[in-house]
């Protein structure tokens, strides 16, 4: 195409932009009420976030009855904490189901709509903090959406930056496969079991905040003991009322904490602060030799930098 040529403009009802559960849920609610929407996708298919940026052993961390998209329950005989597979032949089946339109990789076409969705989310573009001398590392460095298995990892010496529910089970799974590994624990963290935080979403119908964050902590209390003894303390303010006020998570245990009260997983309560080849020195001057580093330090939404307010 010549670079005077003009890209002619589509016009749509509705556009949705990301097809993620967030942009298929929304383009199947107007689909059954006989609205038109396309949904547009920077990437090559839909749910990209499950099928390219997640770990081989990946599952829900919420029950399927959590996790359901609208009007289409799961199957009962699929188990209650969905693994990855699963999860994208459910949002598959929901494509088909209700007939919904999306455009991907399309770049160089123009549409104009009278009314936009932004259905991006929050885990859009990866975060990798800016480390002095990460640049001479000699060994394998990955963020936690680039890491599928174990395999390249075993036998090595392992660190983990970030202690979020990705970096929670990426050391689990490193540890499970005999690789020394060390988790960068720098924040207050709410473990809990995927159990007790199930239950808690059940009583969110009828119980205060207050209510449902003491049931959590003297339950955690019992599974877990005192887990700052191991060097994850709790915030001050509840599990559940954080879920629902600030940007944080609990973080779900799939036997992680085990194996911290074991020794098996090292936790480092400083950040990384200079690498000098396989050195890395941390904020309280420890220093470590590693041969492999992930960094399970999540991500950021690029919604701002795309969506501009018309004049």
């Amino acid at each position: 195409m010549a670079a005077t040529e003009e890209v002619p403009e589509q016009e749509e009802e509705v556009i949705i932009v990301g097809a993620g559960q967030s942009g298929l849920a929304a383009a199947a609610c107007l689909s059954l009420r006989r609205v038109h929407s396309l949904i547009l996708e920077r990437d090559d298919c839909v749910a990209s976030l499950w099928r390219h940026r997640t770990y081989d052993r990946v599952r829900l961390d919420l029950a399927k009855h959590h996790c359901t998209l609208p009007h289409a329950l799961h199957d009962t005989a699929v188990p209650t904490y969905l693994p990855r597979d699963d999860f994208v032949r459910y949002l598959d089946a929901y494509v088909n189901r209700f007939a919904v339109c999306s455009h991907l990789r399309r770049r160089t076409e123009r549409y104009s709509a009278r009314h936009l969705v932004a259905a991006t989310g929050k885990n859009d573009e990866k975060v990798v903090p800016e480390v002095p001398g990460l640049n001479t590392f000699p060994g394998k460095v990955v963020h936690a959406s680039d890491y599928r298995s174990v395999e390249e990892f075993k036998g090595k010496l392992v660190l983990v930056v970030g202690c979020g529910n990705s970096g929670i089970e990426i050391t689990y799974d490193l540890a499970v496969a005999g690789s020394a590994t060390s988790i960068v624990v720098c924040s207050k963290v709410h473990l809990v079991s995927k159990e007790i935080w199930n239950m808690a979403m059940t009583l969110y119908r009828y119980l205060p905040l207050w209510v449902i964050d003491k049931m959590v902590l003297l339950m955690c209390a019992v599974v877990f003991g005192d887990t700052a003894r191991y060097g994850l303390w709790r915030p001050a303010i509840g599990p559940f009322t954080m879920k629902l006020t600030t940007p944080m998570y609990p973080v779900y245990d799939v036997g992680t904490f085990a194996k911290i009260r074991s020794g098996e997983i090292h936790v480092v309560p400083a950040a990384p602060k200079s690498i000098h080849s396989s050195d890395v020195e941390f904020a309280n001057g420890m220093q470590h030799a590693f041969d492999a580093i992930v960094f399970a330090t999540g991500y950021r939404s690029t919604t701002k930098q795309w969506l501009k307010a018309s004049t």
